[in-house]
């Protein structure tokens, strides 16, 4: 059987998975990427998506993260995200509300008082955890 490598995701807050995985598939700022054991080491930024992985078990794990860092190295993944939710934690009532809010202030194109750029990152942020819990 072949050896796991170890994943960890964390934020500034909390830890949000420390396990054993076979393989690790994260959002890089240049597009996706995949670890296995004995990867080259290398460090990226990411993008909002989806960090997914077959657990040590075999199944398929999702979670959710907001911009941070990947770190890859032979023999661990760790992710250091600035938001992160395993997807049985992420309340779609809550991401639907955000959506709605940030499409709200996109809506109002003339209003000088509205940040554009931080309605769109909140946008995308609800649409990747609604898009998450709803696959």
């Amino acid at each position: 059987m072949a050896k796991n490598i170890k994943l960890e995701v964390v934020t500034p807050e909390k830890s949000i998975v420390s396990e054993e995985a076979q393989i690790v598939m994260a959002p890089g700022s240049d597009g996706e990427f995949g670890v296995l054991i004995g990867h080259t080491p290398f460090l990226t930024t990411l993008k909002t998506g989806t960090v997914h992985y077959t657990a040590a078990d075999g199944k398929q794990r999702f979670v959710f993260v907001s911009g941070g860092f990947a770190e890859a190295l032979p023999d661990k993944v760790t992710v250091l995200a600035e938001s992160a939710e395993r997807r049985r934690d992420i309340n779609v009532d809550r991401a639907k509300a955000a959506m709605e809010r940030a499409q709200s202030r996109l809506d109002r194109e003339k209003d000088e008082n509205i940040d554009f750029l931080r309605a769109k990152a909140a946008l995308e942020r609800a649409i990747h955890r609604i898009g998450l819990v709803e696959t």
